[in-house]
């Protein structure tokens, strides 16, 4: 088994599966490259009695070979069966090898399983009769099934309203890297970058770890990231349209959005979104807007005490925010095109977003940070058009406490200056006085290496957090 960086609560879940006196039905999915095949693989190495996985853009009689081959690999003993002439056959001959299997617990594993249900093959209607008819009357069978196309996983087989309804019995939406599991791959992989550095390869290309197995050790972030995103054959120059299209069935809705939230830094309602996309206001809409959160594409927040319906959604994946504010049609390329770009006006604009990004998928680390980590919080943001103020991330406590956040990314500590202070000011005067809050306001700083100690902090900045809890 190779070593695992993080995914502590994906083992602990999965390892439990082992231990349960049923049989159980589990679907993973998460984006392209996040790590899937990996972590059912190394979980399960002892237990998994049969795998497939699907083949892209083949025929149902591929798949069905590709089926057979894999049941042969698991039995190589029997060679009397023929190849399956459909699903339901498919099926059969797996049960009745199962069924001849000594083993404690059978992990049975289709991978890319939207690949496999190709049209007309009946593919869902003999896995649905496999497991309701059969495998969830044992106790010994956990049967695994993982997809990067989030739209199939989640229409066809989470929220499906046939035969299949309710019948998954765990799930896993596989997420990239925290700050943290990144750190700890890097020291797997004997690439030796401090936390600064990590946190500019983070901010470029999130922490997806087939991206991240490509860092070289001995290489600065910038470096690699120049290598990887500007470099002729680097991996990620042409990665944004495969990743997109990939995932999802009608991807250039997706990307349409995507692009849309790109544009405007602090967020969309769905208006502005419909607005700037030119889509229309549907279903359709609904449903991408959807499945990129459940992706972790984009992330919604709902304005301080408004409705529902009101949610603000931002782009905080971490590549493709990088790719359309420096890649896409960019004529800057090449070697030293990144390095170049260090300390401009648009590198600045975006590493201030992109930080800001960081923080909004670590609010576990912020909370730990503030010492709240068991208090029930509420996410938000606030904005009042006529006092001119912008609030990005309020954490709203239970404990009678609102945390008012304001991020800054710099490469020193950060200093507020007297105009900064009186900004500041302004914001929480606003703030409390249009929201007639009676909570505690608590002025908190989000700095990679903490505030200058000065006459315009000290005493006024509840809480300062640095990079250092961001990986904790």
């Amino acid at each position: 088994m190779e070593a695992i960086a993080g995914r502590i609560n994906e083992q602990q879940l999965l390892q439990q599966l082992l231990r349960e006196d049923r049989s159980e039905f589990l679907a993973m999915y998460g984006r392209r490259r996040v790590g899937k095949t990996f972590l059912i693989r190394n979980v399960y190495q002892k237990e998994m009695v049969f795998q497939m996985t699907g083949i892209a853009d083949a025929s149902s009689d591929q798949q069905l070979s590709n089926f057979f081959s894999a049941l042969q690999f698991a039995d190589p003993n029997n060679s009397n069966e023929t190849r399956p002439a459909d699903w339901f056959k498919a099926f059969e001959m797996l049960r009745s090898f199962l069924q001849k299997s000594t083993a404690r617990k059978k992990v049975v594993f289709f991978d890319e399983l939207p690949w496999i249900d190709t049209p007309h093959s009946n593919f869902l209607s003999a896995l649905e009769h496999f497991w309701n008819a059969w495998a969830s009357a044992r106790t010994d069978i956990i049967l695994v099934v993982c997809g990067s196309a989030a739209s199939w996983m989640l229409s066809k087989l989470i929220n499906n309203k046939g035969g299949l309804h309710n019948r998954v019995t765990r799930r896993i939406r596989l997420l990239p890297f925290t700050l943290g599991e990144t750190e700890a791959y890097f020291k797997i992989k004997n690439i030796v970058l401090d936390r600064y550095q990590i946190i500019q390869l983070y901010m470029a290309i999130g922490g997806i770890p087939f991206y991240l197995n490509e860092i070289m050790p001995g290489k600065s972030a910038f470096q690699e990231i120049d290598r990887l995103c500007f470099t002729d054959g680097g991996l990620l120059v042409n990665e944004y349209q495969n990743l997109y299209r990939s995932l999802f069935k009608s991807a250039e809705r997706h990307m349409t959005i995507v692009e849309a939230l790109s544009q405007k830094n602090k967020g969309m309602v769905r208006a502005e979104i419909i607005q700037t996309s030119g889509l229309s206001n549907g279903g359709n809409t609904t449903k991408a807007l959807m499945e990129l959160e459940e992706s972790g594409f984009i992330t919604r927040t709902h304005p301080f005490e408004k409705k529902v319906k009101e949610a603000m959604y931002r782009l905080t994946d971490q590549y493709s925010l990088f790719y359309l504010k420096f890649m896409k049609d960019k004529r800057a390329f090449g070697e030293g095109s990144w390095l170049s770009r260090i300390d401009s006006p648009a590198w600045r604009a975006w590493s201030g977003y992109a930080f800001e990004n960081i923080c909004f998928l670590h609010i576990g680390n912020l909370k730990k940070a503030l010492g709240i980590s068991g208090v029930y919080t509420e996410i938000s943001s606030w904005s009042n058009a006529a006092k001119g103020v912008q609030i990005d991330l309020l954490i709203d406590r239970r404990d009678q406490v609102i945390c008012l956040c304001e991020i800054k990314f710099s490469k020193d500590p950060y200093s507020i200056t007297k105009a900064y202070r009186a900004e500041l000011e302004k914001k929480l005067s606003a703030f409390r006085t249009v929201t007639a809050t009676r909570k505690s306001v608590f002025l908190t700083m989000i700095t990679p290496f903490g505030l200058e100690n000065n006459t315009y902090s000290l005493g006024f900045v509840q809480n300062s957090i640095t990079m250092e809890e961001l990986f904790g």
